[in-house]
Formats: structure tokens, C-alpha cells, sequence
């Protein structure tokens, strides 16, 4: 499999096309996306009333780990609008249907990394803050319990984050696209990350600073994922062409 170096130049290509793929298929998108934005509602509204407002910085974080998972939604919609094909919400379905079963072991991998930090960020917390209630009227000015757990939490959720980042970022499309096996998949991740190590973090950083912003501001999530999501998969195009 031919691998070719990454630029910044190329990371301002997959976000044009995955700006363009995204708007020209955005009721379907937006659809898809909804789904994940209602559940991040439940979430962040769930720990509000419980006063478990520091933690929603923590579960803001977490979604990122769960974010490869579902990607294959938003590759079975930029197939069918490639191939001129109706693009609706059977899409999203034949693009999990025509994924390689692999895909499911990983997203497995995904669940656990993610169960692995929201258990390390709940022990911190409790150990931190306790059980007293952070309400979010009285969150500013934050208390050095509160910046304590925050630090800690974001440690440890970089480090998961980027063994995550290195392992799915490019074997998810592969697998996707049924292109490799799943051991294959993850040594070319692992590979075209660190063969590109500066393009990758930064990629890595602006998918960051995208998605979770937006988790903190639900009403752009709808907008924004499918646009980050066509742009992981062309810049997945740019560093393992097809042909």
C-alpha cells in the first residue's frame, strides 16, 4: 500500500472537500449528527443537575474516543453523493453494512479506551471534589479542587487520546473500505501518523479543538461533525490514495 507525505497544504484540502461533501449532503448529515448531539444533551444536562459541572469538561473530552466509531455513517454518505447515488439515511446504514467486520473489533477497542477514562476521570473526580455539588452558577471562580481535577483529567485523557488518535486515524477508513485486515490497518495508522508526526498532531489538535468545542456548544455539533468527518476521510484519500 503506497503511502504519501501529508502537508499543511494538504490539511487545508480535506477541510475544503470535507466542507463541500458536507454541505452538499447536509439534511442527511445533519440528520446523523443529530443523533449524537441529542445524546450529548442527555449527558451534559444529566450531570448538570446532579452538580457534576466540572465533569462535563471530562465528558466533552471523552467523545472524542467514541468519534472513529461512527465514521463509517458519514463514508456510506459521501459514497453515494461521489457515485451520484441517492444520498438519504439508508446511506448511512450501507456504509456500516459494507465496512469489514473488523471495524466492529475495533470500535470495541474505542468503547474500552473510553470506559478506561471516564472511570480514571470519575475516581479523580471523587477524590478531588467530592461529593459536594458544583453548580454552574458557581463554577467561576473555580477552586483548586476543581483546576486540580481538570489537569489531571486532561493528562490522562491526552495520553488515551493520542494512542486512540495513532491507532484508529487511518485504519478506520481502511477498514471502511475494506482495503486492509485489521492488523494491517492499524500498523499503516500507527505508520502514516508517525510519518507525518506534525501534520498528524495538528490534525489531530483542530479535530480536537472543532468537536469538543462544539460538545460545549451543542447546537454547532449538528454542523460541525459531518464537515470534520469528510474531512478525516479526504485527508485519509491524501495519505493512502486509491490508485
Amino acid at each position: 500500500m503506497t503511502l504519501s507525505p501529508l502537508s499543511i497544504a494538504s490539511l487545508r484540502r480535506a477541510m475544503a472537500q470535507g466542507w463541500r461533501i458536507a454541505g452538499a449532503t447536509r439534511a442527511v448529515g445533519l440528520a446523523y449528527a443529530l443523533l449524537f448531539t441529542l445524546g450529548g444533551l442527555a449527558i451534559i444536562g444529566g450531570l448538570l443537575a446532579q452538580g457534576w459541572t466540572p465533569f462535563v469538561i471530562a465528558a466533552a473530552g471523552a467523545f472524542m474516543l467514541l468519534g472513529p466509531a461512527i465514521l463509517a455513517g458519514f463514508f456510506g454518505i459521501a459514497e453515494a453523493f461521489e457515485a451520484g447515488e441517492p444520498v438519504n439515511l439508508g446511506c448511512i446504514g450501507r456504509g456500516f453494512a459494507r465496512a469489514s467486520r473488523a471495524l466492529w473489533a475495533l470500535a470495541l477497542v474505542c468503547a474500552l479506551l473510553f470506559m478506561i477514562f471516564v472511570t480514571d476521570a470519575a475516581i479523580l473526580y471523587a477524590y478531588m471534589v467530592g461529593a459536594t455539588p458544583v453548580w454552574l452558577g458557581k463554577l467561576l471562580p473555580a477552586s483548586a479542587n476543581v483546576l486540580s481535577f481538570v489537569q489531571w483529567s486532561a493528562v490522562s485523557g491526552l495520553f488515551i487520546a493520542f494512542l486512540l488518535y495513532c491507532v484508529a486515524a487511518f485504519s478506520v477508513p481502511l477498514l471502511c473500505e475494506r482495503r486492509a485486515g485489521l492488523v494491517e490497518a492499524v500498523v499503516t495508522s500507527v505508520r502514516v501518523v508517525f510519518g507525518n508526526f506534525v501534520v498528524a498532531i495538528l490534525w489531530a489538535f483542530l479535530l480536537a479543538i472543532v468537536v469538543v468545542g462544539s460538545v460545549f456548544l451543542l447546537p454547532l455539533l449538528p454542523l460541525t461533525l459531518p464537515w470534520m468527518a469528510h474531512a478525516s476521510r479526504a485527508l485519509y484519500r491524501e495519505a493512502l490514495p486509491l490508485s
